[in-house]
């Protein structure tokens, strides 16, 4: 099965670092140009610089009206569109501030929802496109140490389906990617207020996912390029008549048949 989408835009927002940039680097791969995107001029323009003819930059914050305003005219005609910018976090169910909530939300959903506006216009004018959210196992399982996140993703999950049908029939595709616990540099971090700080990174990540994530079949963490592969092919042509789904990369994490 080859995969080329030569000739295709495609915009990834957070893609300075973590799964974003594994998608940024694996579109490429596939010959897409490819639209980096983050808050801060001097990391977009260093992630750029390592990938080559075809990548440009656009520094914005999308989680703001202007912010996403300004990525959706810079990039211009634009074919695919992968959602990814969120944050996570614990905290305990009772001690979420309405602050947090609302952060959570307008991050992690409303930013999508804007993007999605705003670009999902011209992929329907020209018969083709591509939207794909980034989503959690999060959305299904929520955790009771970070409701506020889970439910941001079950949202999310919401938006894909719903935009998928405002999309029916016109050659544009809308789909989540529902990504399992994942090895990031955030994570490392999240991992270490869940175990003990000094065990080394091999042990901590062994220790994480048999108590805080012990559903999960493949027992370990998820690397960001097997996000980007599942991400990847939702975007190229091959998957024509996937639309409106929720497809996992989770390890297994989910105990369900259906998400």
């Amino acid at each position: 099965m080859a995969i080329d989408l030569a000739g295709r835009t495609a915009v990834v927002t957070g893609s300075t670092q973590g799964i974003g940039l594994a998608i940024a680097r694996r579109l490429h791969e596939a010959g897409a140009d490819v639209v980096v995107n983050g808050r801060t001029p001097q990391r977009v323009d260093e992630v750029v610089a390592t990938m080559g003819a075809g990548v440009r930059g656009i520094a914005a914050d999308v989680t703001t009206p202007e912010g996403a305003a300004t990525l959706a005219e810079e990039a211009g005609a634009v074919d695919i569109l992968v959602n990814n910018l969120g944050i996570f976090g614990s905290t305990p169910a009772l001690e979420i501030t309405d602050e947090q909530w609302g952060r959570f939300l307008d991050t992690n959903v409303v930013s999508a929802a804007r993007l999605i506006r705003l670009m999902l216009p011209g992929m329907i004018k020209r018969g083709w496109g591509r939207v794909l959210n980034i989503a959690s196992d999060s959305a299904v399982v929520i955790p009771e140490e970070m409701i506020h996140y889970g439910a941001s993703k079950s949202a999310l999950l919401a938006v894909s389906r719903g935009f998928a049908k405002a999309a029916a029939g016109t050659g544009v595709t809308v789909n989540s990617v529902i990504a399992g616990p994942t090895h990031t540099e955030g994570v490392e971090g999240f991992v270490y207020e869940l175990v003990d700080e000094n065990l080394p990174w091999d042990e901590a990540q062994r220790e994480f996912m048999k108590t805080a994530r012990p559903q999960s079949l493949v027992q370990r963490l998820i690397e960001p390029e097997e996000i980007a592969n599942m991400v990847v092919y939702l975007a190229s042509p091959l998957a024509s008549a996937t639309t409106g789904g929720a497809l996992r990369v989770d390890g297994g994490y989910v105990d369900s048949i259906l998400p």
